[in-house]
């Protein structure tokens, strides 16, 4: 049976993984841990702390049993803050760890914007504008233009998770330019899993989740390319498979 696994940092919106569980098709299994928090913060010292790879390996190393396909550090600021090639470290550590392909949720926003053939976004954050603009920069590293970001000073996982669909769908509804090809929501501590199709409806464009494109991260590294209507554009195609 494959497997993918998720390293989730702490508690916010973990209950979105056994709603994706119940929609991937087939026979694969979606195992998450939760990695260990410092601090929970909006803050840039708190979310490199969150990051860092003690606490990542430590999570790597309790997924292990499960003998997971794939991993995916399902946290965008905890990798985001590190910067693109940072990101891509953090990730290479994780993978080495157990042998396997790893990524994380901010490096599957880029490949999730590229995949759909979209050069222009904008940023529906929960963060504050400080941690914010770090998202922003890594996703210009990667050559996608940005061209808007909206920032609502959520100070915390914990209450961003507390957010329920009316609210996601008006922070989504706040920052919606019609340059803009895409709109992100990046926020793993968000229940974004159940709405996906609402907020694209909402909005007339494609919307890209933080538990979304880690699902289908870790998906594609594992060479698995499902069809899901209830998850959006994202979704709606066949995903061509990576290796890593």
């Amino acid at each position: 049976m494959p497997t993918i696994g998720f390293l989730y940092p702490g508690y916010g919106a973990e209950d979105d993984y056994p709603y994706l569980q119940s929609i991937v098709p087939g026979d694969v299994r979606l195992a998450l841990v939760h990695t260990s928090v410092g601090v929970d913060a909006h803050e840039v010292d708190a979310l490199l702390d969150l990051g860092r790879s003690e606490r990542l390996l430590e999570g790597a190393e309790a997924l292990r049993a499960d003998e997971p396909d794939a991993i995916m550090w399902a946290c965008t600021s905890g990798s985001f803050v590190f910067g693109l090639e940072g990101a891509r470290r953090q990730a290479a550590e994780v993978g080495d760890a157990l042998a396997i392909p790893a990524s994380s949720t901010s490096l599957a926003f880029v490949d999730a914007i590229q995949h759909l053939g979209a050069e222009r976004v904008a940023i529906a954050a929960t963060y504050p504008e400080d941690v914010s603009r770090h998202f922003r920069k890594l996703l210009q590293d990667a050559g996608i233009t940005v061209v808007s970001l909206v920032s609502h000073d959520i100070e915390t996982a914990a209450l961003a998770g507390e957010l329920d669909d009316d609210g996601v769908v008006a922070l989504a509804e706040s920052n919606n330019p019609e340059e803009a090809q895409i709109v992100l929501l990046p926020d793993t501590a968000m229940h974004t899993a159940r709405i996906v199709n609402r907020l694209e409806e909402a909005l007339g464009k494609p919307v890209l989740t933080a538990n979304q494109v880690t699902l289908w991260q870790g998906l594609r590294l594992a060479g698995i390319a499902p069809v899901i209507p209830q998850l959006g554009a994202l979704f709606a195609k066949n995903t061509t498979a990576v290796t890593q």
